[in-house]
């Protein structure tokens, strides 16, 4: 019982553990990526079948997928929030579940709108609830190291496209599409024991671990509510009573310099703790104009994310290839980003190095690959097309929301907050993209055209990627706005007497000797 009890216990640490139960917790968030995002970029081995059974048109069925990753970044501060209140182990679980159960009903549609409902907001919801806390909480239990573990960790979606393309395919010619959707609902219930893996972390200094002894405790009392007294009834002076003065203490505590550190201590933790719940959503990262640029950014690139996946199976149908060998395609692109996503974790680790400029030439070159897909041809074509496109999207991907980490953007303190506003605005291209890629193949007869959109707004988003860094310096602000607050703080500072402090401090520390004596 009491091994058990360890095992789901929050993990204490001094510093950050760059290891630890923090290897488990990456395992955790492998497997999620491959139940989550790996299931949502192979759904385009699903399209033809569900568009043949329903006879429905290419953008009608794309919205399937457009809802699914609309609700999954729409939700996102629901995410946080709820994590910051009840922890990411039970969100995560929870989260597990809603997946499970909408992809197992879907495969029991009549209809494409059944789909919108079970698999674009039932299943949708569960993505989210499932991946966010957990990439979350494994930037918690890295920091050197947290780059390349992320990314490495992120593979899962890889492998699950690289594996479920021909598998799925394979099990679609037995058993049909319907129960091999079903089967995917069932893989999906393993979330359910990732999420319970995920421990707790508690980043505790020596110096605050230490709990005050019974008797420090009373005399912390006595010496907090003296302060209080004095406060009330000296009402008309400055205030800085607040900080105790040893003569007013008791001569066997003044001995001892330690109750003064046990109430910082206390009044620290107190006020954490009121701040944790008065505040589950930080929005003042709003205010940061860099946060804005990058979330910009995050917008226009999402456009990019889903799309060529969904159509890259289509695309090789309508140039002649065959079923079987049209799913090859999507794995080459499953591998590539393998190796896209561990090329960038190690070099992302290495310093000196200025993350943020990485990650805009590796967007620049994702850029140039969606623009090789209209002007490939036959097999092969491609699978270079695919290969490229797959490693430089594996280079994004898997470090975009680590990224908020960084002090070029918010920094680890505010990263909660920041990747649920994040992920939250990237829903709206999450919903137009699939479906604008859709009515471009619609509208001209050829799927060599829904890669247009997605190379539009993979260009934005390396405009709004390059403001970044010169927002955070204060590149982009005017000099006056950073002079003003200062003069305004130097003038109150001149205004101030020297002797006020010592002058409020001495008028009570003779009042608690007169008070002495006359005991």
């Amino acid at each position: 019982m009491t091994q058990r009890r360890k095992c789901f216990s929050a993990n204490v640490y001094s510093e950050v553990p760059d290891g630890g139960w923090g290897w488990v917790v990456a395992f955790s968030f492998f497997l999620v990526e491959a139940l989550t995002y790996g299931v949502i970029k192979s759904f385009g081995v699903f399209f033809n079948d569900i568009m043949n059974s329903f006879k429905e048109t290419n953008s009608r069925i794309s919205w399937i997928i457009s809802i699914c990753v609309f609700v999954l970044t729409f939700t996102a501060p629901l995410s946080t929030i709820l994590t910051n209140r009840f922890g990411h182990r039970p969100v995560v679980m929870a989260g597990g579940l809603l997946v499970s159960v909408g992809m197992m009903v879907a495969s029991f549609a009549q209809n494409v709108v059944h789909m919108y409902l079970t698999i674009g907001i039932i299943s949708g919801l569960g993505f989210c609830l499932s991946f966010l806390p957990t990439v979350t909480i494994l930037s918690l239990y890295f920091e050197k190291r947290r780059s390349l573990v992320t990314a490495v960790a992120s593979t899962g979606e890889c492998f699950a496209m690289f594996a479920s393309a021909p598998a799925i395919t394979a099990l679609k010619e037995k058993i049909g599409w319907r129960y091999s959707l079903f089967f995917v609902g069932v893989l999906q219930l393993n979330i359910i024991i990732c999420g319970s893996l995920l421990r707790p972390i508690i980043i505790r200094s020596p110096g605050t671990s230490k709990e005050p002894s019974a008797e420090n405790r009373k005399e912390v009392q006595y010496m907090l509510e003296n302060e209080k007294t004095h406060t009330s009834i000296d009402s008309i002076d400055s205030g800085v009573e607040l900080t105790t003065s040893p003569k007013n203490v008791p001569t066997h505590a003044s001995a001892e310099p330690e109750p003064k550190t046990d109430i910082e201590i206390l009044v620290k933790s107190n006020d954490t703790k009121t701040s944790e719940k008065a505040s589950l959503l930080d929005f003042s990262i709003l205010k940061e104009k860099s946060f804005i640029c990058y979330t910009l950014f995050g917008v226009f690139a999402t456009l990019g994310f889903f799309a060529p996946s969904l159509y890259i199976i289509p695309l090789s149908i309508s140039l002649g290839i065959d079923q079987d060998r049209s799913a090859f395609t999507l794995s080459a692109m499953a591998v590539a980003e393998i190796f896209g996503r561990m090329s960038a974790g190690f070099v992302l680790d290495r310093k000196p190095i200025r993350k943020i400029y990485i990650e805009l030439i590796c967007v620049i070159l994702l850029t140039i690959s969606l623009c090789a897909f209209p002007f490939a041809f036959e097999f092969w074509g491609l699978i270079i097309c695919s290969a490229f496109f797959g490693f430089m999207l594996g280079t994004v991907a898997g470090t975009h929301i680590p990224l908020l980490a960084e002090d070029d953007v918010v920094g680890i303190e505010k990263m909660a907050s920041a990747a649920g506003v994040y992920v939250c605005a990237q829903s709206i291209s999450g919903l137009a993209g699939p479906p604008l890629s859709g009515i471009l193949v619609d509208t001209t007869k050829n799927y060599a055209s829904a890669f247009y959109s997605c190379t539009a707004g993979m260009l934005l988003a390396a405009i709004f990627l390059a403001f970044v860094r010169p927002c955070k310096v204060g590149l982009c602000q005017h000099p006056q706005d950073e002079v003003k607050p200062n003069s305004r703080n130097t003038k109150s500072l001149q205004d101030t007497p020297e002797d006020f402090l010592e002058m409020d401090l001495g008028k009570h520390e003779n009042k608690g000797n007169k008070k002495n004596n006359v005991v």
